[in-house]
Order: C-alpha cells, then structure tokens, then sequence
C-alpha cells in the first residue's frame, strides 16, 4: 500500500517531465513497479496513482454498469484521459502534453500527497481552490472526523 503526504514545487521540463519527490518515492509500494497511471483529476489538477493503487480503483469501478449512460460517461472520462507511465531513471513522469494542458500546467507544478495518489496542481489554480473553500479547515475537520476542533 503506498501512502503520500506533504506538497512541493518542482519545475516542469519543455518534454514535460516531472519529478516525483523523494519523500514520496519512500512511500512508494514494490508492486508498483516504479509505475503511475496520470489521470485527468477533479478541479483542474492530475491524479498520479501507483501502479498498485490504480488497480484496486479499476477493481472498484468494474462494478459499475456499462449499460446505465451515467457510468458509461463516467468510464469513458476517466480511462481517455488514463495514461500509464514508468518512471525514468531520475525519478521523472513524462507526462502527456494534452494531461499537462487540461490542468493549465507549464513551468512548474505543486505535487501534494493525498494518501493513495499524488495530485499535480498549477500553483495559482491550487491557491485559487484554497481561498474558494468557504468553511475554516477546523470547521470542516469536525465535520469530517466528527470532533470538535480545539
């Protein structure tokens, strides 16, 4: 089981690679065999699952139903813009420019660490989803966790 946390900034190389960073690739599952599938994510960012993480999502979404429209959408969203990709030998993504483009990604990327996958984030869209949050991080944790927030 991989498990990421924390956030950094790393550049963005013309050919579009981007380093995954070291205290993540700590956390990185054997079984993932050094490999992401780079995914179209919610709010105009990437999902990077490991290899292993993808498959227990695949196992989950086989259960939907391809003859309901709403799953066949949905299926269809996510596996076009599902891409697998291995690690170079610098610990580099290369990840395709139509991906880079959706999440308005150039020159640089904010990575954060969202347990089973990383997200990849323009820094200014990630700013702009911060400040539009309308609930504190302390209200929304008791409602998440179901304790009051000193």
């Amino acid at each position: 089981m991989s498990t990421f946390k924390g956030s950094d900034i790393y550049a963005v190389d013309a050919k579009g690679r981007v380093s995954i960073p070291a205290k993540m690739r700590r956390h990185l599952n054997p079984e993932a065999r050094q490999t992401f599938v780079v995914s179209r994510g919610l709010e105009k960012c990437l999902y990077a699952y490991p290899l292993d993480e993808w498959n227990k999502l695949e196992i989950s979404i086989r259960s939907l139903h391809q003859s309901n429209d709403r799953d066949r959408f949905f299926l269809r969203m996510l596996m076009q813009w599902s891409e697998e990709i291995t690690m170079d030998a610098q610990s580099r993504l290369l990840i395709p420019h139509a991906l880079l483009d959706f999440a308005e990604i150039k020159n640089e990327v904010y990575i954060v660490g969202v347990l089973d996958h990383i997200e990849l984030w323009n820094t200014q869209n990630f700013k702009r989803y911060m400040e539009s949050m309308k609930k504190s991080y302390e209200s929304v944790a008791e409602e998440v966790l179901g304790v009051q927030a000193k």
